[in-house]
């Protein structure tokens, strides 16, 4: 079935699965079509059919493993990115490969599923992405901040937003502390375009919390947090929710081991 495609009904969600493993690819369609309003419109076996699947139909989610065959989905992810697909990005990912969750971070995935997550957090996932938002599930926020712990980021010296990872070849001295002054006043400045209340959604943000558990923490409705974080994003020129967890920490918003 790799490579296929069907029509749906465009109030559906539409998906296409990218997985090089055909029981895998079995699996989720059964998980996700046996939700109403979720219909799997393609399967790839290989990063490239992934890109001309996602190219061709434009679905809302492509769920995209990591490891496959011709193109990898940390590739596959950049190039769709690239692109400027509408498409968000579901990455599958494991426990024991962090080094492919902050290349994927970097890569501009919208949310992370890890591999043995439960049938109804892969739908919620989907629902997620499909909405527009990007998700970060506890597991996978709290090894973003573990990262940071480790690096000793979060002390507002560091460069822009989706730098987890160490410079890749090429990039010596870009590290943390030498992007450049410029880069570090231009996020305190955008800081500083912030309210209090703004700067008090991205720390919980930051701490891994939904919109509903925001909203009830700090006692406002859901559709009051929704229109922070949107601010939130426009005012600091992000993409995302994943990228205002990065930009929280990496200057200093939000510390490792509080939250």
């Amino acid at each position: 079935m790799t490579g296929a495609d069907v029509t749906t009904d465009s109030e559906s969600i539409r998906v296409v699965l990218a997985d090089d493993q055909d029981l895998v690819r079995v699996g989720l369609r059964i998980i996700l079509e046996s939700e109403d309003g979720i219909e799997v419109v393609g399967e790839a076996a290989t990063g490239r059919q992934a890109i001309e699947l996602v190219t061709r139909l434009a679905p809302d989610v492509v769920c995209m493993d990591v490891q496959m065959p011709e193109l990898d989905g940390l590739a596959a992810t950049r190039e769709l990115i690239a692109a400027g697909v509408d498409t968000g990005i579901l990455v599958l990912t494991t426990f024991d490969r962090d080094d492919y969750l902050f290349e994927a971070l970097s890569a501009g995935a919208s949310g992370f599923v890890l591999k043995n997550s439960s049938p109804e957090d892969l739908v919620a996932a989907v629902q997620v992405v499909a909405r527009g938002d990007a998700l970060l599930s506890p597991d996978v926020t709290r090894r973003v901040i573990e990262r940071f712990v480790a690096s000793g980021a979060g002390s507002g010296a560091s460069g822009t937003p989706g730098s987890l990872e160490s410079p890749g070849p090429g990039a010596s001295g870009a590290g943390p502390g030498s992007a450049g002054n410029g880069s570090h006043r231009a996020a305190s400045a955008a800081l500083d375009d912030l309210t209090e209340r703004e700067r008090e959604v991205l720390q919980l943000l930051a701490a891994g919390r939904s919109n509903a558990e925001i909203a009830a923490e700090l006692y406002v409705g859901e559709a009051t947090v929704k229109t922070h974080v949107s601010k939130i994003l426009q005012k600091l020129g992000l993409r995302d929710r994943i990228q205002a967890v990065v930009f929280a920490y990496e200057n200093g918003v939000a510390v490792p081991g509080r939250g």
